[in-house]
Formats: C-alpha cells, structure tokens, sequence
C-alpha cells in the first residue's frame, strides 16, 4: 500500500438488485461519486467487468446518463482474450512485470492434442480418426482449462482412489489423462508457450499484486463480475481492500434467510437441510456465495448499492424474483407468502404451439416497442435457431436485428460453401451433394450467375434417377451412354458439364488419393473454392474467418494427427467450423432492438426484455456429460459440478426478469415432441399461482398475421379444353390413365406437366423393368434368343460398376432366377414350334381417327402361325377384374396396331396374349398368365375377342375425350388409378369423399 495512504477497516462490496438496471445503476453512482468539478477524475478510473458485451453495455449507460461529451473511464473485460493488453494501459508502469510467455495458439494446441490422444489410442488398441481426435482434444482441452482456472494440479490426478464400481472407467480415462500429466507439458514447453487459461490466471495475480503495493491513482470498481475463479476471487479483494476500489455484484440477495444462505454450501452439503450437492450448483446464489468465501469476506459485508436508474421495475419484483428462485428444500413458504411478495406486475407470459409460432410473437413484441418513442427492447434466449427465426421474422419489415451471440460459421455461406465442396468430394460426386454444390449462392455470383444455373438445371435434369458410377468419370459415362428417351436431355447437360467439371478435378483428384495429408486436403479445399466462387468465398467476416481456418489448419497441420483420412476431413472441417462464432459489427446493431444469448445478455437492460425459449434442456440446457472426468472425480478435486451451469442461467434468468417490462415465451413441442416447461418458468408458476400473467393475445396475434382466412376446399376438376388442345395421338400405355383418371392425362399430356424423378433415387420397379427389358432386348437381338447366352449376359450387366448397388445386392439372386426361367420356357417353346419373331420395337396405327402409337415387349411367331405379343412383368400381372372392366387392354391394343400392320417386319392376326411375370410365385420364380383365354373361362375375354374389346374400349375413349367434349374429370375410377404425380395438382384431399 502507497505511504500514506488511509488503511481500509472493511472492503468495499455492494450489490445492484435484480430488480434495477445493472449497468444504468452502476454508471448513476459512479457519476455521483466520480463525475463532480473535476472531470479527470472520472477518466482515471477503472471499470472490470466480466466480458466484452458487459462492457459495451457500460460503456452505452454512460452515453445515456451524461447526455453529451463525457470522458469515460478505462473499461476493462477481464475475461477478454487479449487479457494483457487490456489492464496494459491501466498499469503505471506499464512495463514493471517482465512479460510472460505468450499463450500457445488454440487450434496448434488442440490439434497437438488431438495427435496425442491419436497416439494414446493407437497404443491401447482402440485407434480413432483424426476428426474424433479432435473431437476428444477439444474436450481434453476443456478440462485441462477448469483444471487451471480452479487451480487443481493435474498431478492430484494419478492420486485419486475412485472406488464404487469407477475403477475400470477411471483407469482407462487415467491412461488418456497421462497426456496432460506427462507428455503434454514436455511439447508446450518446447514452443516456449503457455495455456491461455494459465496466463491469464498469472496476469489477474500480477495486477492483483501491484494494486497492493502500489494503488492506482483513481477508483477501481469491479462490476458485475461472478466468476468464482479463484484469481478472479484474489484479485475481486485486491479491488474491494483499495482506498479507492468497490466491488459491484449482480443479483446479490443480502435479504436471502440465513438458513437459505447457510443451505447453499459451498462446502458439503448440509444433512439437516436435505439438500444435495446438485440442488446447491442448481441454486443461482451459489457461485456468489463461492466468490465471497474465497474473497474472505461475509455476505453481511456487502451493501446495497442506493442508485437507481430509469429502467428500474421496482422492489416487489426483486422480492417476487428471491422468493421464485428459492432453494427447493424451503419452497413450502410460497404458500404463506402474501400477495405482494409474489406478485409479477409487469410480466406476461406466452405459451406458443411451435417454435415458429414463438418465434412470430417475438418478432411482434419487437415490432411493436418501436411503435413508441424511444423505447427498447432485447430477446434474451440461449436458443440460437429461435434466435435466427425471430431476426428473420422481423426482416419482414426491414427491421435488421442480428444475434449478437453470434452465427456459426457452419451455417454462413463461406462455411456451407467449403463444406459442400468436402461432402461432394468425399461422396465421390453422387448427385445429391453435387448439385447441391453447384447451386450454392456463392458459386458463380455475379454476372455470369443465371447462364451457371441454367446449366445446372439442365445437369439436374439429366441426373434424375438412380445413382451412376462414382466419380467424375461415372457423371462422364452416365450423360454419354444414355437411353434414347433421354439423350437430348443428357446431351445438353453434357455440353455445359465439361465447363463445371474443370473447376472440380482439384478437389477431385486430392479426395481420389487414400493417402492425402492434412495440408494437402486444405490446399485442394482451397483451390476448389477458389475456381468454384472466386473472391466471393473469402468476402466479409465469414468469409474472412473460413480463410483464416484454412490457413491456420494448414500452418497446424504438421504437428496434428496421422491418421487423416479424406472422408474424416468432412466432420473434422465442420466440427472446426461449429466453434467459430461470426458476429456483426457494433456499429451495424439496431439502436433500439438487441437478440442476445445468456452471456452476452448479462448487465444489458432495457424497457422490453424478452425471456425466449423456456422449456427444459434449453434454458436451463442439459449439462453435457464430462467424457474425462465422472462426476464423483469432479467433486474430489473441488471442480465444479456439472450442474453449475444450471445455476448460472438461473442467475442470468433472475437479472434479466427485472426489467420494467417483461415477456416470457415458451413452444409447447419443438421441433420432434412436445417439451417440457423450463423449471423457471414452472416456479414463477406455482409462486404466482393464480397470478400467473398470461398473455394469450400474443399466440392469437401470431396466428392473425399469417392466418388467410377460413380455408375453402377446392372442388373436383374438371377442366374442359377446347377440341384444338386435345391430343390426336397417344400411346398404349396411356389408354388407361386417360380412362381412369382424365384429368392426370390433361395434366400430362395438353399441360405438358411430365413427373420427374428424385434425385439420386433408389431404384424402383420401373427402373428395375428398364434394367430387365434392356437384357431381354440385348439377348435377342444379338443372340437370337440363344438360351445359354442368357445368364452370362445379364451377368455383365449386373456386374457393371454403374449398375446401381441396390441392384446387384438385393435384385440378383431374384433377377438370375427370373433369367433362368425365360430361358427354359423360350427353349421349351421353341421345340413345340414357337419362335421369337420380334422385340422391343415401336409402330403405329390410326384407329378411332386417333394415331394409337407403342412399344411391343416381345412378339413370337406361334406354332398355328398367329402372333404371340408377350409383356414382361418384373412385379404382378394386371387382374382379370382390372381387364374385365376395359382396363389394362394393352396386350389387345399391340395386337390391333400388329393386325393393321403398324409394326414393321410383323404381319398376322394375333393369337396369344401373355404376361410373363418374373416376380417370385411360391417357391420359384416366373410364371406365365394371360387376360384371354379361347373359352372364356375364369372370367377372361374370349381370345378371338380379346383384339375387338380392345379397340371398342379405346373407340369409347377416344370419342369422349379426343374427339369429343368431354371434361377430364379428376380421379374418375380412382380403384384403377394407383398412381399420385398429379393428386397435389388436383387438391385431392379437398375433395376427395366430400362428392361420394
């Protein structure tokens, strides 16, 4: 202490209610205190506060409290990153300590410990990837900080006798643990560095001591600082013991009972009270009490703070806030409370159906505080997806209020953009991830943005389907080697794909390489960004920070883990990428609206508060389990619990319920199941009881906004085009929609709406009849239906790496049985006479003034010289029912296109109609059926009928229809009309049932 200076007899403590605005007081009675004639007296003083957010709010309440120019004191985070340049300026001298060591860089440290925990693995027999090794070093990392903050040698470790059933887990967490013990020191060390944790723990002593031997020439006030850290704790006292120093809690109850406060630890637990280890970290006084007692000082010490402010909500709501967060074990004493100690005058709460419905009733409550002159408001919430919704929501009246907590940079585009760019790489181009790449906003942006996604679209197009081969080169073959129905499509896809396939072979050929290293992967990332979207990827703070990523891994890389894998570098990336929060500048902030999460929120104020998001496991969260240390470990070396931090968002909470006003939100379900109400909420609940301030107006206002009124269902469609629209040719195969379901014809064929399929879909039934009918095809066309050749060509096919594996690993043994049948029965046929005399071929005829148009599977030369038209089935035949009733007539109308000499090379009357199912029929597979039959038994036409019914059910058709007036009425016979491409574009659940 300076000779002469007055010796303190008490340290100076005060506490600021919940109930008053934390910074707004705090600057009041600074001003009162510092801001009088000599106005150098105020700027040579010193403000410690718990963060950069708690600062800039101190900072703005003095704006708001001089009204012009003030010259403010030195504000201090002591949580910042920059710890020492931060007090530097403060020091007098600046340079009396001797600088420590700098703080090793945090991703050169995670990644040597993820090499460690490589190696350790390794040895145990139990080796990871190098993104797990990371995953692990990051919680390493965390736990070797709180081992530092708390001032606990690691060595305490190895000495820990676990027992009760722990001993295998602990041994096999000890043997990892032996990192830190032993090697981890050794290679900081060699760098000549220290952990962060561990310097700024040194620097808050350094200043602590030279504050006692020399203090400052101004007032030192630590304001709302909580940490119990025990630095934090010596250098809160040093602070208190000043002549000119004051410590300023948040939230600190002086008027909690004694047998509350006395219930609350920290030490053990006390068994008169019932209270366990978990109930008093639980309880949002509870670090404070900590603090005190490692500041060596009572809580009868500490004082109100007497100023007040403007946005102060008054002392029944401190009274109602103490009484709510009581300690469970004394919440019986809500029910002798009297009203006005529990009364919550000023508070609504909003209980919401969804987290979007939260979301649109915040944003109005936003919305609506800029109505008057003014006033403020902050959302408060630790959800960061309702976070997002509400600023998006509230963008929709250019109301620009961003997260202050920040973005991940996995969600911003420079980051979507680098982890399109592994995924598609890492998933060898399959179409999904490929087109989601070259979609991607950044890719292209500018000028040449609309000609890219033309060809993107035409790249789309052509991948519809199943998968092709992997690979740039399978993307190569699949657009080349294209059936004929879809060679325009694929051809044009193919003249633009060479230019995007250019941009990717960077990327490709690193991804193709097994044994690629870390730098090696960053530089092919790198470049692919680069050729993909150019100066767009590294643009702005986003853009920045994924930069900054990709040099910092590649710089890191060498002292990382070995066992790097291409496909492993996809989660490491987006796990890097997860921790990297993006936040906007100060100066683009709203100046009346704020979204903040707990940390950021903490000392900030204003008129409107709203608490979002209060359901059970988001405010309080879920405490993630420790994979190094189990919670009995913990306790043993004084840690903290791993329910502390549910004590902490119950202070957080507390403060920010004192604003003026207050909006509590919660959704009854997310977005999975419904949820359970958060234990705050559900104590102001039981405390308040009937009191309880509902807000029901804000879910019926949510609802308004977007409501569009009573539906009103649409009715049946039946559109009526005029007799110039209508078709006048149509293939055999849509004889039967048109009879079914008109409208779905319409739709199809005068809308000229084609269905198109998935994206990298499985294969369905009718690709696996494409895949069956290109062998038949192949087997007849080149080897005469030679049946030995059958197998061995449907062999290659299967076996071709294009083939989808679907294909080869559930359909084979099915499809080689199938195979096996047609070629028996087609060489059994053959001895009675029976030949093929065509396959896969197309004609035409006029018939009804309609040009009937198809497609034949195969047509044999019977052994009475009549036709046979054969239709491969891979699934079930139609039902005669189905033939019966003048549906599934294709056979027939094959035979009358074949009779009237629409096929060319075929000639005759048709006399067999077959289907050859190649579906499994009890223990075989294949079977012959057909819808004809010459005496007409089991229902069926007669076969020397089965051509006439044919063409008077197509005469009926098309003279209602083609040729005709009639309305394409929707769903006609909806048991014939399985299929639903159109059901969405007919509204069919408006109306379907209400006509019947």
């Amino acid at each position: 202490m300076a000779e002469g200076a007055p010796a303190r007899v008490r340290p100076s403590l005060f506490t600021i209610p919940a109930h008053r605005a934390f910074a707004d007081a705090l600057v009041a009675g600074l001003l009162r205190r510092y801001g009088g004639r000599d106005r150098l007296e105020l700027a040579r003083g010193v403000v410690l506060v718990p963060n950069n957010r708690g600062a800039l709010a101190v900072q703005e309440a003095f704006v708001r409290a001089s009204g012009g120019a003030l010259l403010l004191p030195r504000i201090v985070a002591v949580g910042a990153d920059d710890l020492e340049g931060a007090l530097g300026a403060a020091l007098d001298p600046a340079d009396a300590v001797p600088p420590l060591p700098p703080a090793i860089d945090p991703l050169q440290r995670r990644m040597i410990l993820a090499r460690l925990v490589e190696e350790e693995r390794a040895a145990a027999g139990r080796p990871v990837d190098a993104a797990e090794a990371v995953r692990l070093a990051g919680d390493l990392a965390q736990t070797l900080d709180q081992l530092i903050v708390e001032e606990v040698a690691p060595e305490r470790l190895a000495a820990i006798d676990p027992g009760g059933g722990l001993s295998d887990h602990w041994e096999t967490a000890l043997r990892l643990f032996r990192i830190v013990l032993d090697r981890w020191p050794v290679e900081r060390a060699a760098l000549g560095r220290v952990d962060a944790a561990q310097r700024r723990v040194t620097l808050l002593d350094r200043q602590a001591e030279r504050w006692r031997e020399t203090p400052p020439a101004g007032f030192v006030c630590a304001a709302g600082i909580t940490d119990p850290a025990p630095a934090v704790a010596r250098l809160l006292r040093t602070v208190a013991d000043l002549p000119g120093g004051m410590v300023v809690f948040a939230h600190l109850d002086p008027a909690l009972p004694d047998e509350e406060w006395d219930a609350l630890g920290p030490h053990a637990p006390d068994p008169a009270t019932g209270l366990s280890r978990r109930a008093i970290e639980v309880h949002p006084q509870f670090h404070l009490k900590l603090l005190l007692e490692r500041m060596g000082v009572a809580r009868g010490e500490v004082t109100r703070w007497t100023d007040a402010s403007d946005l102060d909500a008054g002392a029944a709501r401190g009274k109602a806030i103490a009484n709510a967060l009581t300690p469970a074990a004394f919440t019986a004493k809500w029910t002798r409370l009297d009203a006005a100690e529990r009364r919550l005058t000023g508070v609504e709460a909003a209980e919401l159906a969804t987290p979007a419905q939260e979301a649109q009733a915040i944003a109005l409550a936003l919305r609506g505080a800029l109505e008057e002159p003014g006033r403020t408001a902050a959302l408060i919430t630790p959800d960061r997806a309702l976070a997002r919704r509400v600023a998006a929501h509230c963008r929709r009246w250019n109301i620009q209020v961003d997260d202050s907590a920040g973005r991940a940079l996995a969600i911003l585009p420079p980051g979507t953009l680098l982890t399109a760019i592994v995924e598609a790489a890492a998933q060898d181009f399959a179409p999904m991830a490929l087109l989601t790449l070259l979609k991607h906003p950044l890719v292209r942006a500018g000028a040449g943005r609309g000609e890219w996604l033309q060809g993107v679209r035409r790249l789309d197009r052509a991948m519809r389907g199943p998968r092709p081969a992997p690979g740039l080169d399978g993307i190569d073959r699949h657009l080349r080697d294209a059936p004929e129905r879809e060679r325009d499509i694929r051809a044009r896809a193919a003249s633009w794909w060479q230019e995007a396939r250019v941009l990717l072979e960077p990327i490709a050929r690193v991804f193709g390489d097994g044994a690629a290293t870390l730098p090696t992967l960053v530089a092919g990332l790198r470049e692919a960004a680069e050729l993909l979207a150019g100066e767009e990827a590294w643009r702005g703070p986003a853009g920045r920070a994924a930069a900054d990523l990709l040099a910092a891994l590649e710089e890191q890389a060498p002292v990382g883990p070995r066992r790097l894998t291409p496909a492993g570098f996809v989660p490491m990336l987006r796990l890097l990428m997860d921790e990297i929060a993006i936040r906007r500048p100060p100066r683009d902030r709203h100046p009346r609206l704020a979204i903040y999460g707990l940390i950021e929120g903490r000392l900030q104020s204003a008129d409107l508060m709203i608490l979002g998001g209060l359901n059970e496991g988001t405010w309080p969260g879920i405490p993630a389990p420790d994979p190094w240390l189990a919670p009995r470990i913990r306790a043993e070396l004084g840690l903290p619990g791993l329910e502390r931090g549910i004590g902490v968002a119950a202070h957080d909470f507390g403060q920010a319920l004192g604003a003026p006003r207050v909006l509590l939100t919660r959704s009854r379900r997310d977005a999975r199941s419904p949820a359970l109400a958060s234990r705050f909420w559900l104590r102001l609940e039981a405390m308040a009881g009937e009191r309880f301030p509902r807000a029901p107006h804000w879910a019926a206002w949510s609802h308004a906004l977007d409501h569009a009124g009573a539906p009103r269902p649409a009715d049946r469609p039946a559109p009526l085009p005029p007799a110039r629209l209508r078709p006048t040719t149509i293939s055999v195969t849509e004889v039967d929609r048109l009879k079914a379901d008109p409208f779905a014809f319409y739709a199809r064929r005068i809308l000229k709406l084609m269905p198109l399929d998935a994206v990298d879909a499985d294969p369905s039934a009718a690709w696996r009849g494409t895949a069956v009918h290109a062998v038949l095809e192949a087997w007849a066309k080149e080897d005469a239906c030679d049946a030995e050749a059958l197998l061995p060509r449907a062999l290659t096919l299967l076996s071709d790496p294009a083939a989808h594996p679907l294909l080869r690993a559930l359909w084979q043994p099915r499809l080689i049985a199938a195979f096996e049948w047609i070629a028996a029965r087609t060489l059994a046929e053959r001895a009675e006479g029976r030949d093929v005399l065509a396959v896969e071929g197309r004609g035409e005829a006029i018939l009804s003034g309609i040009r009937l148009n198809g497609r034949f599977d195969r047509i044999d030369r019977m052994a009475d010289g009549g036709l046979g038209i054969v239709d491969y089935k891979t699934g079930k035949a139609p039902s005669v029912a189905a033939v019966r009733g003048g549906f599934n007539l294709q056979l027939g109308l094959l035979g009358a296109i074949a009779e009237a000499g629409g096929f060319a090379g075929v000639s005759g009357t048709a006399t067999a109609f077959e289907y050859w199912s190649l579906a499994k029929k009890g223990d075989s597979f294949g079977a012959v059926s057909s819808p004809a039959d010459p005496a007409g038994k089991g229902g069926r036409i007669v076969t020397g009928d089965f051509v006439r019914a044919a063409r008077d059910s197509f005469a009926e058709a098309a003279a209602r229809w083609l040729t005709g007036e009639e309305a394409f009425v929707a769903k006609l016979h909806p048991e014939f009309a399985p299929y639903a491409e159109y059901d969405q574009l007919m509204r069919r659940d408006e109306w379907y049932g209400r006509d019947r």
